[in-house]
């Protein structure tokens, strides 16, 4: 389903949700249940840069190997966790990941 997206060029399982509910501090069951649907809102929150660093650093990436992928140093790579991390714990990034949040 979600074959080529970023996250699959860098994780080997679709464990996205596991993580979004790890790094928002929400239980996996209030999430949106359609992947597709998920990614696609995880996508429109996140810069492309974003993404792909929360793809790489999921998978548990060496910090080297994330540096010389996103060619930045190493201060800015952790400039760049810290905003992601911060983003991905906002409330109204957060909520837009809850099933209540679809409108039909």
């Amino acid at each position: 389903m979600l074959e080529n997206s970023v996250w699959k060029q860098y994780n080997d399982e679709n464990n996205f949700r596991q993580m979004l509910a790890r790094f928002c501090k929400m239980d996996i069951e209030s999430f949106i249940e359609d992947d597709k649907i998920l990614y696609g809102v995880l996508k429109s929150k996140l810069t492309k840069k974003e993404l792909k660093l929360f793809a790489m650093d999921s998978a548990q990436m060496e910090v080297k190997e994330l540096i010389d992928v996103m060619s930045i140093n190493e201060e800015e790579l952790e400039k760049a966790k810290y905003k992601l991390y911060k983003k991905l714990k906002q409330d109204k990034v957060r909520l837009s990941f809850r099933a209540s949040s679809i409108v039909s």
